[in-house]
């Protein structure tokens, strides 16, 4: 099973004490696995379900995607690398194996070259090295501002360069010589990547552009550090710079494979060759946020175990901030919660494993639940991202949303309206979907059964 995890590295001069999220599967020997930008730890749970067989897979979001908080100012890619290296230290990781995919990799290299003692191996996907005139192009055009827009313009902006990714590349080049040969449009993949740039915004060109300005050279042939193998796959767009690579320090591979399953094979072999029996370290106690194993998923929750009152929010939202002294966790289905077959009673064994005195449920919104919860759910033209921001803006006129008249309207706050308040609302409410009607149903029969 994957679990999920919270700690914190501690302040150090300006910088302060930063959050970071990382997920964790599997058994025997340490693996840390870094994720591509702008995705999240999240794209490597199917890897990590299959490689914890032979490996604990910990995989963390680095800074500024998924659940962790981004680095200050502008870093470049030595702050990502030794941002890397302070998670470790905060997990007691010692020597490991590492993997990592396209920029993971580009960070895990730096991390190598600036500390080689921290790797047993890495096994790398994809390594860029750049001429001097796409380092031009990408610099010009790869990462535009991504702010929300009041109307949602750039949901449709988002949806395409997600979606097009897979038929040329980079994104923006419509010319036939940049199309790839592994085009899809597969919606479920589109969508995921969309939700975990909607929940990095503009701080994927931090992240992202530290990858892009990065150098490209890798350990002089002569450099005592450990093995790596450079593995991509017929048509990863990566591919062809493996033999741009030149020579390589002893023990360095890089080879074409065929296809995706090829590449991870390949990798994982390399890395049960080289890795050696890195010990792993026991999970450090979740103090003020953490997911509790609950039947077979996982409940988000933050704020004070053992307190008197376990709060609960609205359908179709998700957690806010703990006042001091209490619970609060995302409801199944919602936020970073996984979703239950028995939502309520998943709850209360929440509340109960917390050491929560009292539940407090919230009485459900005002209206037809059959119009207030329309789907939610991902289509292939990208539709139901302004679904979802055209009922964020109708909540905060009226009450319910779909009543748009005189009658029904509720007090102006120009802050419900904010643009990142808006894209808040309008993801919470694509991320808890159908289970927003479930949710719904409980708090209604919670509200008859409490009268």
């Amino acid at each position: 099973m994957i679990t999920r995890h919270i700690l914190t590295i501690p302040g150090k001069g300006p910088k302060g004490e930063r959050r970071v999220h990382y997920r964790r599967c599997g058994r025997g020997p340490a693996l840390l696995m870094v994720h591509q930008s702008p995705r999240s730890s999240a794209e490597y749970e199917p890897l990590m379900r299959k490689w914890g067989e032979h490996f604990t897979c910990i995989a963390p979001d680095t800074p500024g995607f998924g659940q962790s908080d981004p680095l200050p100012g502008e870093p470049d890619i030595a702050d990502f690398a030794d941002a890397l290296c302070e998670t470790m230290d905060a997990l007691g990781i010692g020597p490991c194996p590492a993997y990592g995919f396209h920029s993971g990799g580009i960070i895990l290299v730096t991390a190598l070259k600036r500390q080689p003692q921290r790797f047993r191996c890495l096994a790398v996907g994809g390594y860029a090295i750049w001429t001097a005139d796409e380092m031009r192009i990408f610099g010009e055009s790869y990462l535009p501002e991504f702010r929300p827009s009041p109307y949602g313009e750039h949901l449709a902006w988002l949806w395409n360069r997600m979606l097009e990714q897979s038929w040329v590349f980079p994104w923006f080049d419509t010319r036939e010589e940049a199309r790839l040969s592994v085009a899809h449009a597969d919606v479920a993949r589109v969508a995921q990547a969309v939700m975990e740039m909607l929940q990095a915004g503009n701080a994927n060109r931090a992240g992202y552009g530290a990858v892009l300005r990065a150098p490209r050279d890798i350990p002089p042939v002569d450099s005592a550090v450990p093995p790596c193998l450079i593995s991509a796959y017929d048509g990863d767009p990566l591919q062809a710079h493996i033999d741009r690579l030149g020579q390589m320090p002893a023990q360095w591979e890089a080879l074409k494979v065929a296809a995706p399953e090829d590449h991870q094979q390949a990798s994982l072999t390399f890395l049960r060759r080289h890795g050696g029996e890195a010990p792993c370290p026991p999970l450090p106690e979740d103090v003020a946020e953490g997911w509790e194993h609950v039947d077979g998923g996982l409940i988000h929750w933050k704020g004070t175990r053992g307190a008197e009152r376990l709060i609960l929010h609205a359908p179709a939202s998700e957690l806010a901030e703990p006042e001091a002294g209490t619970l609060v966790i995302d409801a199944p289905g919602h936020g970073q919660s996984d979703d239950f077959a028995n939502p309520r009673a998943a709850v209360e064994a929440a509340a109960l494993m917390l050491g929560a005195e009292a539940i407090l449920w919230p009485s459900p919104p005002p209206g037809d639940p059959d119009r207030l919860y329309p789907d939610m759910a991902p289509d292939r033209f990208g539709a139901y991202l302004q679904r979802a921001w055209q009922v964020a803006r109708a909540e905060a006129f009226f009450a319910p949303w779909y009543e748009a008249k005189a009658a029904h309207a509720i007090p102006l706050d120009p802050a419900a309206l904010d643009p990142s308040a808006l894209q808040r609302r309008a993801r919470a409410r694509i991320v808890a979907g159908d289970a927003a009607r479930r949710w719904h149903d409980i708090l209604t029969a919670q509200k008859g059964e409490t009268r």
